[in-house]
């Protein structure tokens, strides 16, 4: 029986879990004794242990095939100490792992000015997340180099789901960039992250980037306006893109500051991924048909 590991314990790995189909035996690293029910009632097995702390990450070595990481880098940090870690609790003793998947940021292209691109693209990190995703990104290649566990990492930009929409500042009366510097913006459903990140496990490349991102082909305003239509919310205030800057945080800045459009070909070939949630309006298609989810957003 195939035994796999998650470590970080989100949201994406509750729907990960809740959507597999097979006998692999799955373990999760907890951080929180509080959690453990919650995993046991998923059909997992909660393991605690905590990244900050590498003593309490002896029982991962030789544990599992694949390991699925999706823990984020600690804030305040240059680099990602959490990832080096995790490598040397893997690296310790027993078995390596066959497969490492990583979840990261498509924030690593850094501001692309609208163009095009695709995972040839080379990184350029803006923001201090960023680079910490940037340098996880490389202590993995570089432990998949040299053990040949087949590292495929997973680039993803904003996640959204019917429960992670931005309807909180729409009814707090947002704003967003004038028309005029407007950012191209990039989806992906959780659960077809989650769903790539499986798919990932079976079908991955030895050291591959993949850029997970839907079909959504939208501007950060338009975006916005449309999720008010939806639900019937103000429309967000258009502001330039200087008085923006001095009122958003590093994260929300990182993703109006920057503009990309992300293609998704590999993935969808190489994965053989077909989207639950095609682009943001299939969600809402589907929340139409649900009257008792509109009533609880609003």
């Amino acid at each position: 029986m195939q035994r796999w590991l998650i470590v970080g314990s989100g949201d994406v790995a509750r729907r990960m879990v809740s959507v597999m189909r097979g006998p692999q035996r799955v373990f999760v690293l907890c951080r929180e004794h509080s959690s453990a029910a919650l995993w046991r009632s998923l059909g997992a097995i909660p393991l605690l242990g905590d990244l900050d702390e590498p003593a309490s990450l002896r029982r991962l070595s030789g544990l599992a095939q694949t390991v699925f990481h999706f823990a984020p880098p600690p804030p305040n940090t240059l680099g990602d100490p959490r990832t080096g870690n995790l490598i040397a609790a893997l690296e310790r003793g027993g078995s390596l792992p066959q497969h490492l998947i990583y979840i990261s940021t498509t924030g690593v292209y850094g501001d692309c000015q609208g163009a095009s691109i695709d995972e040839t693209r080379p990184i350029r990190p803006n923001s201090a997340r960023a680079r910490r995703r940037a340098n996880a990104e490389q202590r993995l290649r570089v432990f998949g180099t040299r053990t040949g566990c087949k590292v495929s990492i997973l680039r993803a930009p904003g996640i959204y789901a019917e429960d992670r929409l931005p309807l909180g500042r729409l009814q707090q009366g947002g704003f967003v960039p004038e028309q005029s510097a407007d950012p191209w913006t990039n989806h992906i459903h959780a659960v077809d992250l989650a769903r790539a990140a499986m798919s990932a496990a079976l079908r991955g490349r030895p050291n591959r980037v993949y850029n997970v991102v839907d079909d959504t082909h939208l501007k950060l305003g338009d975006y916005y306006e449309h999720l008010a239509h939806h639900f019937g919310l103000p429309l967000p205030q258009r502001l330039p893109m200087a008085a923006i800057k001095q009122q958003v945080s590093e994260v929300n800045w990182s993703f109006m500051g920057e503009s990309r459009q992300i293609r998704n070909t590999r993935v969808k070939h190489e994965l053989n991924l077909v989207w639950r949630y095609p682009t943001v309006c299939d969600l809402l298609d589907a929340l139409s048909a649900d009257p008792a989810f509109g009533s609880k957003v609003k």
